[in-house]
């Protein structure tokens, strides 16, 4: 088990349980927000993906392919999980989570044993400043553009950005739509496979950087975990690689703090308005 289970801000939000007609069930946090009561689409994921391990002989995400059909309210949901082919290396397993409106959320998990063995390749970590460099958005959150809440995710996940990739922070944007952030959880929980499901989810929308501000819902994310990530900070980049007739693409790479890439994920969304 995770250090300290349920006792850390993620591991409370995200618990899963099961019920007494042998279902699964959550409570979901409204604290993990985007702004306006929206939850983010990673913490969501991090929901389904304890759930996936919760019913799989394979202790961690490695694979998760999710559809977002709708914002889902806080409070409680189910989780129901169809089973799929099951092996000695890993597992497959058809997951929906739902509110008392229905189905928001589908996902294809693939679970297996992740390790810290040195990879073979792995795409280099970018030169970024140490985290104390660089731009805290929970401690600027003055800052944010009118008409812009301030996300209660970024209370909960402590996020560093490259000044490189910030000018948007202060009404210069780059016009290259790429970020760049040291993350960790707020409270020092270390991460694990879980979180980097919500790390993969947690940067404000590249769209940001070319001075579009605004919710960019996401519509289909998939996020490949591929090792166990160090203790510490892990950096994190985003980048899109074409917006265009209200949509937008981002590409996450996420390397711990040993330099090592311990996940990827890239997503579709909605364009902010």
């Amino acid at each position: 088990m995770p250090q300290n289970e349920q006792t850390t801000a993620f591991d409370t939000a995200t618990a899963v349980r099961r019920t007494e007609g042998g279902g699964l069930g959550a409570d979901l946090d409204p604290g993990w927000d985007v702004g306006g009561g929206i939850l983010n689409g990673g913490y969501l994921l991090s929901v389904v993906g304890r759930a996936a391990v919760l019913e799989s002989p394979h202790a961690h995400p490695v694979a998760m392919s999710a559809s977002y059909l709708r914002a889902p309210a806080a409070g409680p949901v189910t989780l129901t999980v169809e089973p799929g082919p099951s092996g000695r290396t890993l597992a497959h397993s058809l997951i929906t989570l739902a509110d008392a409106g229905g189905p928001a959320l589908t996902v294809q998990a693939t679970t297996a044993t992740l390790t810290s063995a040195p990879s073979d390749y792995g795409h280099p970590m970018p030169d970024v400043p140490p985290a104390e460099e660089c731009f805290s958005i929970a401690e600027h959150r003055d800052l944010a553009p009118p008409g812009v809440q301030v996300p209660g995710l970024s209370l909960k996940v402590d996020s560093r950005i490259d000044i490189a990739t910030a000018g948007w922070a202060f009404g210069q944007p780059s016009g290259e739509p790429v970020l760049r952030a040291w993350m960790r959880f707020a409270d020092g929980r270390e991460p694990d496979p879980l979180a980097l499901l919500t790390f993969a989810d947690a940067l404000p929308p590249t769209s940001f950087a070319m001075g579009a501000m605004g919710w960019a819902p996401t519509v289909q994310l998939q996020v490949l975990v591929r090792a166990l990530p160090a203790p510490g900070w892990c950096l994190v980049e985003a980048r899109s690689s074409e917006i265009s007739g209200g949509w937008i693409d981002e590409d996450y790479r996420i390397w711990d703090s040993t330099g090592r890439l311990v996940a990827q994920s890239r997503q579709l969304a909605r364009a902010p308005r």
